[in-house]
C-alpha cells in the first residue's frame, strides 16, 4: 500500500501542516504502508526543509529511509520495512 499526501493547499498553516503530517504517518503505520509519498512542492525549498525536520525529529526509526526524488525535487518518499 502506497499512501499519499499534497501539501500545497495548506502549506502557509503550521497547524494543518503538522497535523497532516501526523495522519499521514500514523495511518502508515496502522496500515503497515510501504511508501508515503510527500508532495511539498518546488518553490524555495523551505517547505520541503520543513517536512524533513518534522520527520527526522518525530519519526525517526520509524522509517527505514527517506528518498528526494532526483527528477522531480518537490516530492518526497518515506520508505518503511516492516518485519513480519
Amino acid at each position: 500500500m502506497k499512501l499519499k499526501l499534497d501539501l500545497h493547499d495548506i502549506y502557509s498553516d503550521g497547524r494543518k501542516l503538522h497535523a497532516a503530517l501526523t495522519d499521514v504517518m500514523d495511518e502508515a503505520v496502522s496500515c503497515k504502508a510501504k511508501q508515503v509519498e510527500i508532495i511539498p512542492g518546488k518553490g524555495s525549498g523551505q517547505l520541503k526543509k520543513h517536512v524533513l525536520r518534522f520527520l527526522e525529529k518525530n519519526y525517526k526509526g520509524i522509517y527505514q529511509r527517506i528518498e528526494k526524488d532526483d527528477k522531480n525535487w518537490g516530492r518526497i518518499f518515506v520508505h518503511f520495512r516492516w518485519k513480519s
